[in-house]
């Protein structure tokens, strides 16, 4: 079935991120959350970092017109009916993201696929709240979705070769160079790998080893990387990668994926990284 309408199922950072991106791939983009003022504000982040771009000579104003002109807001989920592809894009919540499905799968035409954007939770306790199991698939974006190349397409226990095939064409529609999974693994490939990385900066840093400044830059000299793992953690969320840990290690019961102690005082402190002015880093020294 062709794609002309996209449904994006929460309007956080990544959710209206992938609305953009798909406005400005040519989709018709609709950004809905639990009522109309969160997903206005939702399409209005998106209108406000295009017309950052236009002050900084990158764009126009006619291309900032053109995408909001395919972007709207809901504070429902009425326009699933008329969706071609869903995106959902909630809060990292079990009973959330199942609610959620549950309410699609009753509004959404039967041969709509009905794709999550979750992390690290299972796809298939996600599609067994819906009478559509096949057409459950999981689409990792990675922030920020207009610019990161990676979209991780992943199956449940029951989607269908069909809706794998359908998922990874509609990544590559978007612009994105895609990888599909075999089967499903709590987080994918690349939170596992980097999950492990992050935590470990962080038990070099509770255990007294380095700084942060020197365990970054020893990351970004010593193994080529272009930011150190301490200050990607501060852009991730300090509440968010620990909220990740915590899932892997339930799940898998690897000791790998078990945070220090530091993690949680900063969280407790309120220094939940960049966003909050404070992680690792002080932000509010400019």
């Amino acid at each position: 079935m062709a794609i002309k309408k996209v449904v994006i199922v929460g309007s956080g950072t990544m959710g209206a991120g992938v609305g953009q991106l798909c406005s400005q791939q040519g989709f018709e983009a609709v950004i809905t959350d639990i009522n109309q003022e969160l997903a206005d504000k939702g399409r209005a982040r998106v209108e406000k970092g295009l017309l950052k771009r236009v002050e900084k000579g990158k764009i126009t104003k006619d291309v900032v017109d053109d995408v909001m002109s395919r972007i709207t807001a809901a504070g429902d989920l009425s326009a699933v009916a008329e969706a071609d592809f869903v995106i959902e894009s909630a809060l990292e919540n079990m009973d959330i993201k199942k609610k959620i499905f549950s309410e699609l799968d009753g509004i959404a035409k039967p041969d709509v696929i009905l794709a999550t954007n979750t992390t690290s939770l299972s796809i298939s306790t996600m599609a067994e709240a819906t009478k559509r199991p096949d057409k459950v698939v999981q689409m990792h974006f990675f922030n920020p979705p207009v610019i990161m190349k990676l979209v991780e397409i992943m199956p449940g226990k029951q989607t269908s070769p069909e809706t794998l095939a359908a998922a990874e064409a509609f990544a590559k529609d978007l612009g994105k160079d895609p990888v599909v999974c075999k089967t499903e693994a709590p987080a994918g490939i690349v939170s596992r790998v980097l999950g492990c990385l992050l935590n470990e900066a962080t038990w070099l840093y509770e255990s007294g080893v380095a700084d942060a400044e020197n365990i970054d830059k020893a990351m970004k000299l010593g193994a080529g990387h272009p930011m150190g793992p301490l200050t990607l953690l501060d852009m991730i969320g300090l509440d968010i990668h620990r909220a990740k840990m915590q899932t892997l290690f339930r799940e898998l019961g690897d000791p790998r994926y078990k945070h220090p102690p530091i993690v949680d005082e900063l969280i407790e402190k309120g220094h939940l990284g960049r966003k909050a002015g404070k992680g690792f880093y002080d932000y509010n020294k400019g």
